[in-house]
C-alpha cells in the first residue's frame, strides 16, 4: 500500500488578479480581468468595452494581497503550507503584453513575495496564465487567434523562468486550458483566450485556432524553461470535470466517451505530444483549415509537460439524443446526475469522482499528478464572538481528501501534492463575488466592495492545519 509523499506539497491556491488588487499600481497594465464586472449566481459577469465609469470591478481591488501579503503569508506559515499556488499577473511584467521589455516594478514584486514564502519553508507554485491576459493583446491582436501572441507569451515567460529560476521549482502555463471546449460560453473564450466572437464567426473553429497557439505556447515555453533550468518541473493545468453516462444504455457510455474526448483532448496534446485521431477527423468533417504546420507539431512533441495539475470541484452526466453522428456540446448535453448532491451554485458535489479521475489521468498518462484546486463555495457567517463555523466546508474537504487518499494508497497514483481553492476568501473567478466564499481565512470584505478586509480565521483553518501536520492521517 502506498503512502502521500513525505514531501507532499499540502497548501493553497489562488489566482494574481483574485486577490491582489492594486490594479493600476507600480506600472501595472489592463487585463481581461479587469474588464469584468461583477455577478452572482444568476447573472454571468459583464464584460466591458475597456474600463468603465459606473460598473463594479471586483478584480481591481481584490482582497489588497498586493500590500498584505506578508500578513498573509505568515498565516499560510502558521497552517503548515509547504506550497503555495499562485500566478504572475502578465500586466504587471508587460503591461500590454506586447513590450520588448519588462516592467522592473513587477519583477520585483514577485522577487518579495517568493522570498516572503521561501522565509517560512514553502514553495511557489506558479502558474503563467491565469485568466489574466493583457487587455491591449485583445483589442489589439484579437486575443489568442493571432500567432503573433505565441511570441508575446514566449517573451513573457522566458523572462520569469530567468528572474526566477532559482525561487520557483513548479509551474504551470495555461490555467484550465480546456474550460473553452465550451465554445458556446463568451466567459469561457474571453477568460482562457482574449477571444470576442465576431458576428458569422464559427466560434467553435475559433477555439480551435486559438487553443492550438496556446498549445504550442505551452510546448515551447516547456523547453525554454528546461534549458533556464533543468530542475524546473513544469506541469499543464486541467479543469477537471468527470462526464458520465446518465445509464448504462450502450449510447450514454458512448455519448460520455465523446464528452471525455471533447472536454480533455488539450491533455492528450500536453502529455502526448500530439492531437487524438478523433479530433483529427472531426474537424476534417467539419472543413476547419486551421493553421497549423509541421512545425508546430514538432513543437508539441517536443514540449511535453512533467505533471498533471487539474482542479476538482464536480461532475457531470450526459445521455444520448438520439442523433445521427456522434457530438457533445456542454451547453446543450449535460443532465443532472440523480445520485449526487448540488451546492447552492448548481455545482455536483462528487468526493468519489476525486478517485475516479485520478485513476482516469493516471490510465491515461502515466504522469506525477497534482490537485491544485479543490474547494467548496459558500456564504460564512461571523459570530457575535467573531468566531466563523464552517462545518460544510471540513465535510468537503474532508470526503475529497479521503477519496485522494485512497487513489494513493489502494491505486497507486504518484501524487505530488493537494492545494484546496482558496486560502483567503478572494473574489470568485466564475462570478465575481466576495459572497460565495471558499478560503480558511475570512476576509471583511462585501459584493459591494465595502469591508475593512481584516482577516479572521475559520474553524477550517485550524482543522486543515492538523490535516498537514499529520500529512493527511487525522481527518477528524
Amino acid at each position: 500500500m502506498g503512502q502521500l509523499r513525505k514531501d507532499f506539497l499540502w497548501g493553497g491556491a489562488v489566482a494574481a488578479h483574485q486577490l491582489e488588487g492594486a490594479w493600476q499600481a507600480d506600472g501595472k497594465g489592463i487585463s481581461v480581468a479587469d474588464v469584468m464586472t461583477a455577478g452572482d449566481v444568476n447573472h454571468q459577469r459583464g464584460i466591458t468595452d475597456g474600463v468603465q465609469p459606473g460598473h463594479n470591478y471586483p478584480n481591481h481591488e481584490g482582497i489588497d494581497f498586493y500590500h498584505r501579503y506578508p500578513e498573509d503569508i505568515k498565516l499560510f506559515a502558521e497552517m503548515g503550507f509547504k506550497s503555495f499556488r499562485t500566478s504572475i499577473a502578465w500586466t504587471r511584467i508587460f503591461p500590454n503584453g506586447d513590450e520588448a521589455q519588462p516592467n522592473e516594478a513587477g519583477l520585483k514584486f514577485y522577487d518579495d513575495l517568493f522570498d516572503e514564502c521561501l522565509k517560512y519553508h514553502i514553495q511557489p507554485v506558479v502558474t503563467l496564465s491565469h485568466f489574466e491576459m493583457p487587455y491591449h493583446l485583445v483589442t489589439e491582436y484579437g486575443g489568442w487567434r493571432n500567432r503573433k501572441v505565441i511570441d508575446f507569451f514566449l517573451n513573457f515567460a522566458e523572462t520569469v523562468f530567468k528572474r526566477y529560476r532559482n525561487k520557483v521549482k513548479y509551474w504551470m502555463t495555461f490555467n484550465e486550458i480546456n474550460n473553452q471546449a465550451n465554445y458556446h460560453s463568451q466567459f469561457a473564450l474571453f477568460t482562457n483566450s482574449g477571444l470576442q466572437i465576431q458576428p458569422g464567426e464559427d466560434a467553435e473553429k475559433v477555439m480551435y485556432q486559438a487553443a492550438h497557439y496556446e498549445l504550442v505556447a505551452s510546448a515551447k515555453a516547456v523547453q525554454i524553461g528546461k534549458q533556464i533550468n533543468p530542475d524546473f518541473e513544469i506541469g499543464c493545468m486541467i479543469a477537471m470535470c468527470p462526464i458520465y453516462p446518465l445509464t448504462a444504455k450502450p449510447e450514454d457510455v458512448l455519448k460520455a466517451e465523446r464528452a471525455m474526448q471533447t472536454r480533455y483532448w488539450f491533455a492528450d496534446v500536453h502529455c502526448h505530444g500530439r492531437y487524438p485521431e478523433w479530433l483529427l477527423q472531426y474537424q476534417k468533417n467539419q472543413h476547419y483549415d486551421l493553421d497549423i504546420t509541421a512545425d508546430d507539431l514538432k513543437e508539441l512533441a517536443a514540449g511535453t509537460v512533467d505533471y498533471i495539475g487539474f482542479s476538482y470541484y464536480m461532475s457531470f452526466a450526459t445521455k444520448d439524443k438520439g442523433e445521427t453522428t456522434l457530438h457533445y456540446d456542454e451547453e446543450h448535453d449535460l443532465v443532472p446526475n440523480p445520485y449526487v448532491k448540488a451546492s447552492e451554485w448548481g455545482w455536483q458535489v462528487d468526493p468519489v469522482g476525486l478517485r475516479y479521475v485520478m485513476n482516469w489521468f493516471n490510465d491515461r498518462y502515466h504522469l506525477p499528478e497534482f490537485i491544485v484546486e479543490n474547494g467548496f463555495g459558500a456564504v460564512d457567517h461571523v459570530e457575535a464572538d467573531g468566531q466563523i463555523h464552517d462545518p460544510y466546508r471540513i465535510d468537503y474537504l474532508r470526503d475529497h481528501i479521503v477519496q485522494m487518499k485512497k487513489a494513493v494508497e489502494d491505486d497507486g497514483v504518484d501524487l505530488m501534492g493537494y492545494t484546496p481553492r482558496g486560502i483567503n476568501d478572494l473574489v470568485s473567478a466564475g462570478t465575481g463575488q466576495m459572497s460565495k466564499r471558499y478560503g480558511f481565512i475570512y476576509v471583511d470584505k462585501n459584493d459591494d466592495g465595502t469591508g475593512t478586509l481584516a482577516r479572521s480565521k475559520k474553524d477550517s483553518f485550524y482543522w486543515f492545519q492538523k490535516v498537514i501536520a499529520t500529512n493527511g492521517d487525522d481527518l477528524a
